[in-house]
């Protein structure tokens, strides 16, 4: 009888497993034509060997690791092409089936019997059933989400990988929505045109990108889908309720876009001020062209003849003023639009907003403000003439969007460590020390946002994050240092955001926050934006410090802390959640980690970082992008309703004493591993973790200098990265299963689960880091160290956690009550195991110090290939 993983794999979606039969078949004929019907047979007879590994009761991976010795280095690497190539076609056809379902399902009717967290609208409605229409339009007038882009240093994919995937999600669909049987050749051709692409595109960056390459690729999934997912979620909120006959409040756009690329220094000396002034510029020249575009498409649907709908006195003296400003264009826009005063308005704001980018002073708007003002007249002349659905159609998405994005696109943030700031005062004042970044371009980095704010508006840069703050006097240097840059000029408007990120740090949280606002250019700052603080949270290094579930607890106590300081302190508080992809660094759903986020910590407002691989698993397509962000904004909504506090209070109250027991063995598991002597030896040998630097893979270095004598010093997201590489996934659960064993209470942990929506994050995130994870391919890593009793303690913490959740969850199989889910995962570990077998044998020669040049070639081919197919790398 076949085993659950295999009951998964077979259980897929009719047409899901037919389309990734398609591209797998399509890849076939590529590897066939590229290295002849043996290549074809070698990587199938090691997808035989390892689907036979899963399958068959006791089989073992001896036959498939026989297979792997036996290639030649060159076929080896051409395997291990094969296997990562298909891990792309996989996630894509996924990706695909994913667009169709939304799109099925995408039904007001269906829509109004889901649940409160289903959409915006739903949560809308359950809000104004729990406190009244007034109040839960107050809610909604304040709702805020603010997803930060920011460069991945394991970012695993490339972006001549990415365009073919893009293009071979839309031709899966088209495929499934054509009738046309000609039109289906057209559609199989291209796709075999493109899976040629992927298999011929090299998967290594021959060199590094440089910060700007970094900009441009997440000014191009900005511009491609969450430019218009800003008004598109806006549009479903209304057409939603008008179909459930309820009144719409209007709505304004509550998305805002942030970025640190270009902008992110701490330990990346490539990020320059010149670097963030282009970077400024780049996302400049991306707003002036989609609001251009935004007008043109306005204008030629204005064809309202003045006869009909004549011009406002308002809309009037625009148009006369500006015929005075540039009498040539204006006779051209005449000409193309006789008597049709609107749309000369609107293509009149187009040529505007292109002598905006273009620097004419004479033409162009000197705000945003201005320009949406213009749009505005245009909207309320046409509202008086009667022509409300005009009024409200594409003028209006212009409108919104010029509010969200204004000249800037993504608002632009600096980072830097608060030991720069520190070494760089020392030496103004005339200490012999060494600065680890030279002191002059400290300082050109303001100078560079008060340019960046003359040039684009205040919105355009303005945050200014200290990493690793420990003390108020950590956000006065940055006032210091900019008085200095500005020398006695206009200086930045400046919101200096602490981020606190270790254990320590976040316990010291709000006293040093009660100090921070005491200070005068902080107090100044609060007075004039209306008593609003940003504050951030760093995932990755408390789960470094103290392991996963004690980060995860100490970040709640630091929320809550947090929450109640700034409550009565009269702040309003956004906290900025510096999560990453992988569930070690805070990754998963994030409509559910919202829910379980502590009482008036997020009041409407949720900002965000969002990292490499997550971009384009949430970004990368339309519908998928609408989705996230209409249940990142419903669960906003539903954890600031009075009956969601309630529910967390009376949690955290009941469990107490279980949260105490969960830390402290949790912690104290944790620490005695990784400060066993030898441990970061041991880890450095038992993972990839040295070689994860041999990838061309972002700008920033992956590490602040480590050796492996010491953790410190090593980057959160490499740490995650290398042990879901060794598919052991650590950092998502260890120090959970010795945690659930002291507490000797099944019954309770089962309650906690379903009446405590922390710990059930916590349980869930970690049933998934153990499903990724692979003890026989495990194993096989740990055996490269020279240590039996770590391994064992390791294997021995991995056995009871799978055990003990598996209790806790009532089930008898790792995510038994998530079906697609579990169809995903067991679909792809057993492909992955083939890349672990291979990446193991270039790694055993690197660690006899045998290998050469294609040894690791194949371990960097492995290390992409592995992360495509877990979806994960830091």
């Amino acid at each position: 009888m076949p085993n659950s993983r295999v009951a998964a794999r077979r259980s897929l979606p009719d047409d899901l497993r037919s389309d990734v039969r398609l591209l797998g078949d399509a890849l076939g004929r590529a590897l066939t034509r590229y290295g002849g019907s043996e290549l074809l047979d070698d990587v199938e007879q090691l997808r035989s060997a390892v689907l036979a590994a899963v399958e068959e009761p006791d089989a073992s991976l001896a036959d498939a690791e026989q297979i792997v010795a036996d290639f030649s280095p060159g076929r080896a690497i051409e395997v291990a092409r094969a296997f990562g190539v298909y891990f792309h076609l996989v996630n894509l056809c996924e990706e695909a089936y994913r667009v169709r379902i939304l799109i099925a399902r995408d039904d007001p009717a269906a829509e109004a019997e889901a649940p409160a967290g289903h959409s915006l609208a739903t949560a809308y409605r359950a809000a104004v059933a729990e406190v009244g229409e007034s109040e839960a339009t107050g809610l909604l007038a304040s709702l805020r989400f603010h997803p930060v882009l920011t460069a991945h240093p394991t970012e695993a994919r490339r972006r001549a990988i990415t365009a073919p995937i893009r293009a071979l999600v839309a031709l899966v669909n088209d495929r499934h929505a054509t009738a046309s049987v000609r039109r289906l050749r057209e559609i199989d051709r291209e796709i075999e045109r493109h899976v040629e692409t992927l298999w011929l595109t090299a998967q290594l960056r021959p060199t590094k990108p440089e910060p700007l390459d970094e900009v441009a690729t997440a000014l191009s999934a900005a511009r491609a889908t969450m430019y218009p997912v800003i008004t598109e979620s806006l549009h479903r909120f209304a057409d939603s309720l008008a179909a459930w006959e309820m009144p719409a409040p209007e709505l304004a756009p509550f998305m805002r876009l942030g970025s640190w690329i270009g902008g992110d220094r701490d330990g990346n000396p490539f990020v320059t001020a010149t670097i963030t002034r282009q970077a400024a510029a780049m996302a400049h020249e991306a707003a002036i062209a989609l609001l251009a575009a935004d007008a043109e498409t306005a204008g030629k649907a204005l064809t309202h003849d003045d006869r009909y709908t004549p011009a406002s006195s308002e809309l009037a003296a625009l148009l006369s003023d500006v015929r005075e400003r540039d009498p040539e264009a204006f006779a051209l826009i005449e000409r193309d639009a006789p008597g049709e005063p609107h749309r000369q308005a609107i293509l009149m704001i187009r040529q505007r907003l292109l002598a905006t980018a273009a620097r004419n002073a004479d033409l162009g708007y000197d705000t945003s403000e201005e320009a949406a003002r213009d749009v505005r007249l245009v909207m309320e002349s046409l509202a008086a003439q009667g022509a409300t659905a005009a009024a409200s159609g594409p003028v209006r998405d212009l409108a919104r969007h010029l509010d969200a994005i204004g000249f800037h696109f993504t608002e632009l943030e600096v980072r830097q460590h608060s030991a720069v700031h520190r070494q760089v005062l020392a030496h103004l004042a005339g200490e012999d020390i060494a600065c680890a970044v030279e002191p002059e371009e400290v300082l050109d980095v303001f100078r560079a946002i008060s340019s960046i704010q003359r040039k684009y508006g205040p919105r355009a840069a303005g945050r200014y994050i200290v990493s690793f703050t420990q003390s108020a006097d950590d956000i006065a240097n940055v006032y210091r240092l900019a008085a200095h840059a500005a020398a006695g000029s206009q200086v930045a408007t400046l919101d200096v955001v602490p981020l606190f990120e270790t254990f320590a740090d976040l316990t010291a949280a709000p006293d040093i926050l009660a100090e921070m606002i005491e200070l005068p250019q902080v107090a100044e700052r609060l007075a004039a934006n209306g008593h609003r603080l940003e504050v951030m949270l760093g995932y990755s290094d408390s789960a470094k410090d103290v392991g996963p579930v004690a980060a995860t607890l100490a970040l709640y106590e630091a929320q809550t802390r947090i929450a109640e300081w700034a409550h009565a302190s009269g702040i309003q508080l956004t906290l900025f959640h510096g999560r990453g992809g992988a569930l070690g660094r805070g990754g998963g759903p994030a409509h559910r980690a919202i829910m379980a986020q502590p009482p008036h910590s997020v009041a409407t407002r949720f900002k965000v970082t969002e990292q490499g691989e997550v971009i384009q698993a949430r970004y990368g397509v339309k519908e998928i992008a609408t989705r996230h962000v209409d249940q990142v904004a419903a669960a906003s909504l539903l954890s600031s309703l009075p009956s969601h506090e309630r529910l967390l209070n009376e949690a955290a109250e009941r469990y107490r004493e279980l949260a105490t027991t969960l830390d402290r063995v949790s912690r104290q598991a944790f620490a005695a591993l990784i400060h066993t002597e030898g441990f970061p030896a041991w880890f450095a040998t038992v993972t990839p973790q040295e070689e994860v630097g041999w990838l061309a893979l972002g700008s920033r270095p992956a590490k602040r200098g480590l050796s492996v004598t010491s953790l410190e010093d090593l980057r959160a997201i490499p740490w995650v990265f290398a042990w879901t590489q060794a598919r052991i996934n650590l950092t998502g659960w260890y120090g959970l299963g010795s945690a659930l064993a002291a507490l000797d209470n099944l019954e309770l942990l089962r309650e906690a689960y379903k009446r405590w929506p922390l710990f059930a994050t916590l349980i869930d995130n970690a049933e998934m880091s153990l499903a990724k994870a692979d003890p026989r391919i495990a194993h096989k890593y740990l055996a490269l160290g020279d240590d039996d009793a770590l391994a064992t303690r390791v294997m021995d913490e991995y056995r009871l956690t799978r055990e003990l959740v598996m209790a806790v969850l009532e089930r008898d199989e790792l995510l038994g009550g998530h079906r697609i889910l579990s169809q995903a995962v067991h679909m792809r570990n057993p492909y992955v195991d083939a890349l672990s077998l291979l990446q193991l044998r270039a790694l055993g020669a690197v660690r006899e110090g045998r290998d050469d040049e294609l040894d690791r070639r194949l371990l960097k081919i492995t290390i992409k290939g592995v992360a495509a197919g877990l979806q994960n790398t830091g």
